[in-house]
C-alpha cells in the first residue's frame, strides 16, 4: 500500500525501519502459522575481490539474518589483499567471511570440454564452420584460453564472408589467429619491443628471459 500511495505523493525514498519491522513480524506470524513460507533468493556477486572491508563487513552481517538470501561469489585471486586496508587473504575475501562460505573448487576445461562449448557457441552465433576448422579452434582454445577462440568465431565468420565464403574453414581461422594475439603473444611482442614504446617500466635485459618470466613482469 505504501508503495502504491507513494506513486501519488512523490514519496520515493527508502522504505522506513518501522515499516520493515512490521513487515518482518507478519511474515514470522504467517511463517509460525504454516500460512507462509519464506523461500530464500540468490545473490550472485562476481569478481566479489573488487569489493572494499565496508561491503564485506556489511555482507558478514546481513548473512546472519534469517531471511538473507544465499549469497554466490567468484573471483579468480588467489591470495591478495583486501582492499580498503593493508592485510592479505585467500581470494581477498576476510577470514571471517571466508569461514562461513562453503569453496568450490574448479578444474580447467578438458580438450573434448572446450570442443563441445566451441560448438554450442557457433550454433548459439549461427555460424557454419568446417570440422577441420572446429579442430584448429579447439587446438588453438588448449594452447591459449576457451575465451579467445570463442572470440574468434565471429572473427572467423566476418572473414569468411569476406571471401564470399558459406562454411569457415581452416584459412579464415588462420586468418583472423595472425591478425588478432591472444595474451601470450601479446605479452612476448612487448616485451620484444619495450624500448620503442614511452613510459616502459621494464628493466633492460628482462626482455630476454623466458616466456614464463615475462608473463610474471
Amino acid at each position: 500500500t505504501q508503495g502504491f500511495l507513494a506513486l501519488f505523493t512523490g514519496d520515493t525514498g527508502e522504505i522506513r525501519a518501522e515499516v520493515r519491522e512490521q513487515i518482518d513480524t507478519k511474515v514470522a506470524e504467517w511463517r509460525e502459522e504454516g500460512k507462509a513460507e519464506i523461500v530464500p533468493g540468490v545473490l550472485f556477486i562476481d569478481e566479489v575481490h573488487m569489493l572494499d572491508i565496508e561491503c564485506f563487513s556489511f555482507l558478514n552481517r546481513a548473512l546472519e539474518n534469517e531471511m538473507s538470501p544465499i549469497l554466490v561469489v567468484a573471483t579468480n585471486r588467489g591470495i591478495t589483499t583486501i582492499r580498503g586496508t593493508n592485510y592479505k587473504s585467500p581470494h581477498g575475501i576476510p577470514i571471517d567471511l571466508l569461514d562461513r562460505l562453503l569453496i568450490i573448487s574448479t578444474q580447467p576445461y578438458s580438450e573434448d570440454e572446450i570442443r563441445k562449448i566451441l560448438d554450442i557457441r557457433c550454433q548459439e552465433e549461427d555460424v557454419d564452420m568446417s570440422e577441420e576448422a572446429k579442430v584448429l579452434l579447439t587446438k588453438i582454445g588448449v594452447e591459449t584460453s576457451l575465451r579467445y577462440a570463442i572470440h574468434l568465431i565471429t572473427a572467423a565468420a566476418l572473414a569468411c564472408q569476406k571471401r564470399k565464403g558459406k562454411v569457415v574453414e581452416m584459412e579464415d581461422i588462420s586468418r583472423v589467429y595472425q591478425l588478432f594475439l591472444d595474451v601470450k603473444r601479446s605479452t612476448q611482442y612487448l616485451m620484444e619491443y619495450q624500448n620503442q614504446y614511452m613510459f616502459n617500466e621494464v628493466p633492460a635485459g628482462e626482455g630476454d628471459d623466458d616466456e614464463s618470466t615475462a608473463m610474471l613482469s
